[in-house]
């Protein structure tokens, strides 16, 4: 069969050059003009959740790099309701904007600050703001108006903006300095829109709630169309800790990229661009990565061609280099997240975890998870997903995303949840939180809703999702076992005196002592952590009372686990170990029957920060224990982020209530030496419990301060 002609009569030149002719440049902002969808506009409910997310993050954003508590005002208006119009309003407290900045920020796509800074922020394309103009002008025809102040002696100025679409270049309609009195400084934006204002689940009501949790530095003030105000008050008034920009790191550094930095580095020598140019890379790294990329040290990095940059590409992964430094992070931090739960909840336990940095193709990152259990979630419902990057909620496709994905592959079964086939999200009174700091968030797309599953983040999420899931375990057996010992501790105290009662009766002879009896029926060791909170002096007083119901006398080593570092106040007894968060006792003489108590405060903490101890018991059978699990290579790497053979030893560290170390002492407990006690105890009778003696206690005599604790006497 023959070719048939393109047009009949017609050369194929006069074709290309008419095509060639209709060749044009297409800009930035039409493009996102017809492909909303890519931003988080692809719906009108959803429009609304971007909206108030982009202004809000920008919002939060400039008061934090100002060092400024953030207060925002959000505020949704009926604009047009036969047309399904609002009017979204958000005002911040930030230190504002210059008026020759205004325009560009908000009426530019791809213009912004961030784009190029290797460091933690939210926003970095700079699209959000200037996307959400767009959306206002594609829908209603509207301009966005802009008030900023930058001083309290300053002038506000405001600005009506439009989008030129054909050139992505701000349109100034209206400029002029205007009164704001009410403001020292700040920055208002207002766009009318098209979208469908809903509340619950993937709302603008649920995304500032979620976001709330995550920033419990900032207050968030909701008005809704129909009047209703919620305020979100802060929960602490320490600021993030203020990120750092960082240097490119050599791992996972593409070709491209590095023939571009070569071209348009200053440096005159490819040794000192490798070690100016990049992070973590010394004048000896430098060396290396040239010898083992067969280049010389003295070459101009502009003049290296195609297959010398390939070269150094693969030296980059052969040569040992330090991970990047990770103070371009600001994590939330365990203490917050559990602050922000608690706030959003009323449940009957939070538990949090957060990983060590680690870093995915030379890009620095860190996880953080919270666990939240009970309380009003529905035991028969499947278990909330809260996913979080850069202290931001990602409220949509939550399928496609890599903390889901995490949360999925685990074994929930192994938590007593119920998770049907054995995969994907179990059923259970349990809601998961799991927050990504990075410098570079992996998003599926432009609209940031999604984690891409890069197997590194899916490790890190998988393992402090796991750590909660542990605790949480922990929880619900000791919540267990207390109710089972409360149970038959109550039935054995009401049915026993009756029995004793009655058999004296019979015989003729006094009701004898029961608490012996009592003691071997029950053979259980009780301990119960209380914990009462001074307002006034802001104080929490920690009790953990052992109760010994058994037969013989017990010994064994208490460890509990406090919320933050030391120092904790007035511990009596005196500790063996205090350590980082680590309290350790050697209890060596809880008679049958007889209790012991251990006390200590902790100043500086709000109420709902302290609420329950992680207890441990070593030395002695964990089964008969109520209150504590055992104390293990797993429980030793929850509490100080180390294996057990990575920490040589530990000092002794006493201190008084007003926060001074102790003086040097005697044993560390204030007790009589092990032989002494046994000998006492033997003496009145008292059985002598052997169980315990192939996990000796170490002893601390002499100075207490200077004693050491190997990590394998745990």
């Amino acid at each position: 069969m023959g070719r048939r002609a393109p047009l009949d009569g017609v050369p194929l030149t006069f074709i290309a050059e008419e095509l060639a002719k209709k060749q044009k440049e297409i800009s930035v902002a039409e493009f996102f003009e017809r492909n909303k969808q890519l931003l988080g506009f692809d719906s009108p409910t959803k429009a609304f959740v971007t909206a108030v997310k982009e202004a809000v993050d920008n919002a939060l954003d400039a008061c934090e790099e100002a060092g400024i508590l953030p207060d925002v005002l959000v505020k949704i208006d009926e604009f047009d309701r036969a047309k399904g119009r609002y009017k979204m309003l958000v005002e911040d407290n930030g230190p504002g904007i210059v008026p020759k900045q205004i325009p560009p920020i908000f009426a530019k796509l791809l213009y912004g600050s961030r784009f190029h800074a290797i460091r933690q922020s939210r926003g970095q394309q700079g699209i959000g703001i200037s996307a959400v103009v767009m959306y206002g002008q594609l829908t209603t025809g509207r301009p966005a108006v802009v008030r900023s102040k930058i001083g309290k002696d300053q002038a506000a100025w405001e600005l009506e903006l439009r989008i030129d679409l054909k050139k992505n270049a701000p349109e100034v309609l209206r400029e002029e300095p205007v009164t704001w009195p009410e403001k020292a400084q700040g920055t208002r934006i207002e766009v009318v829109f098209d979208g469908r204002y809903i509340r619950g689940k993937q709302s603008a009501y649920d995304y500032l709630r979620l976001t709330a949790v995550v920033n419990p530095h900032a207050r968030f003030t909701f008005i809704e169309p129909d009047g209703t105000r919620t305020v979100f008050e802060r929960v602490t008034d320490k600021m993030p800790e203020a990120t750092k920009e960082i240097k490119p790191h050599p791992k996972g550094m593409q070709l491209g990229e590095l023939m571009k930095m070569a071209k348009a580095t200053k440096e005159p020598r490819a040794r000192s661009f490798l070690e100016n140019e990049f992070s973590r890379v010394s004048s000896r790294v430098a060396k290396e990565i040239c010898e083992v990329a067969s280049l010389d040290e003295v070459v101009r990095p502009a003049d290296l061609d195609r297959e010398q940059c390939e070269r150094l590409v693969e030296a980059f992964g052969k040569v040992k280099i330090m991970a990047p430094q990770m103070d371009c992070l600001s994590p939330i931090g365990e203490l917050l997240v559990k602050k922000g739960l608690k706030h959003a909840s009323s449940a009957e336990f939070v538990v949090t975890a957060t990983r060590a940095p680690t870093v995915y193709s030379g890009t620095p990152f860190q996880v953080e998870a919270g666990l939240v259990y009970g309380g009003s979630l529905d035991p028969e419902d499947q278990i909330q997903v809260m996913r979080f990057a850069n202290r931001v909620p990602l409220l949509y496709q939550q399928g496609s995303c890599a903390a889901t994905e995490a949360i999925e592959k685990l074994n929930w079964r192994h938590y007593k949840l119920d998770q049907r086939g054995g995969k994907g999200l179990p059923y259970g009174p349990v809601a998961v939180m799991v927050h990504l700091a990075a410098t570079k968030v992996p998003f599926t797309s432009e609209s940031k809703e999604a984690i891409a599953e890069v197997p590194e983040i899916l490790e890190e999420i998988q393992l402090a999702v796991r750590d909660c899931a542990r605790k949480m375990l922990t929880h619900i057996h000791k919540r267990g076992k207390f109710e089972r010992m409360h149970e038959k501790e109550t039935i054995i105290r009401k049915v026993i005196p009756m029995i004793a009662a009655k058999s004296a009766a019979i015989i003729g002879k006094p009701v004898p002592d029961i608490e012996s009896i009592i003691s071997r029926i029950m053979n259980t060791v009780l301990i119960e952590d209380k914990i009462e909170y001074d307002d006034t002096k802001k104080t929490h007083t920690v009790s953990l009372v052992v109760s010994n119901y058994t037969r013989t006398r017990k010994k064994f080593r208490l460890v509990a686990i406090l919320p933050e570092d030391w120092p904790a106040l007035a511990p009596d007894p005196r500790p063996t170990v205090a350590e980082g968060k680590i309290l350790s006792w050697n209890l060596k003489s809880i008679n049958s029957s007889e209790q012991a108590t251990v006390r200590w405060q902790f100043k500086g903490l709000s109420k709902d920060d302290y609420d329950e101890n992680d207890l441990y018991v070593y030395g002695i059978d964990p089964e008969i224990v109520s209150g504590a699990e055992k104390w293990d290579e797993e429980a030793w790497r929850a509490a100080t982020g180390k294996l057990a053979d990575e920490e040589k030893e530990l000092q002794i560290k006493v201190f008084a209530a007003d926060g001074t170390q102790l003086a040097d002492g005697p044993e560390a407990e204030g007790e009589a030496p092990e032989d002494e006690a046994e000998g006492e105890a033997a003496e009145e009778g008292e059985p002598i419990e052997d169980e315990d003696d192939d996990a000796p206690a170490p002893k601390a005599r002499g100075k207490p301060r200077q004693a050491k604790i190997a990590a394998d006497e745990w």
